[in-house]
């Protein structure tokens, strides 16, 4: 798989790990606290596929592979820690949701 197919699957798993942290916390706010506990596995998931990408094309640059960075890559590394940010933030207000729902 060439460099801008595998930069575009880190943004494609990056941002729907994102969105699905998010639909995740519109369902806590609606007390549907099971498909909240859904939505955020399933966007643990794509963090971590996004992440596994990410780490490859660590370990190839490391290994002597270097990867020029414009800005498509930058932008895919914008995505990934943009959801590590929100998964992060959606899990704690989804807990503050299931104490103040009491």
């Amino acid at each position: 798989m060439d460099m801008e197919m595998i930069v575009m699957k880190l943004v494609v798993s990056a941002g729907n790990a994102r969105s699905t942290a998010i639909e995740g916390l519109r369902a806590a706010k609606n007390g549907e606290f099971k498909l909240a506990e859904a939505r955020l596995e399933e966007a643990d998931k794509l963090i971590l596929e996004a992440h596994e990408i990410q780490t490859e094309m660590i370990q190839n640059e490391l290994n002597g592979k270097k990867v020029e960075v414009g800005l498509l890559m930058v932008h895919a590394q914008d995505h990934l820690m943009n959801a590590m940010t929100v998964m992060d933030l959606c899990k704690e207000m989804i807990d503050i949701l299931k104490i103040n729902m009491k």
